[in-house]
């Protein structure tokens, strides 16, 4: 599985984990059923503990993006298109957040930002 760890940004590595798997699982690249590599093989490859890699996928079968059978391995969930949508709405606040923070440094009226978004959303 291709996740990628970095030690610069403070965020922990099992959220880093669990963001990157989420992100796969509501991008589609992980499908219903499709296997996760198990605890131990994934802190391998990442080279980190297998404490890291249980707490993130303790994490995301709390959350509902994956389901754990002992002895068969973690497996991405059936999706719940609501909570799916929540998950997107969560990420948009976050993203938005980060938006106003920069707008009001660079003096940004209202009517400017929302002018923005409406150009953005026109160009897709």
């Amino acid at each position: 599985m291709n996740i990628i760890i970095s030690n610069a940004g403070g965020t922990p590595i099992y959220e880093q984990i669990c963001s990157q798997i989420k992100g796969k699982i509501i991008a589609g690249e992980l499908a219903e059923g499709d296997a996760l590599p198990s605890m131990r093989v994934l802190a391998k490859e990442l080279r980190i503990s297998v404490i890291t890699t249980k707490r993130a996928y303790e994490e995301l079968e709390r959350d509902g993006f994956i389901v754990s059978y002992p002895g068969k391995g973690s497996f991405v969930a059936g999706k719940n298109l609501e909570f799916i949508r929540e998950e997107h709405l969560r990420q948009i606040e976050e993203l938005m957040a980060k938006i106003a923070a920069l707008a009001a440094q660079c003096n940004l009226s209202y009517e400017e930002l929302a002018e923005m978004l409406r150009l953005t959303c026109e160009g897709e």
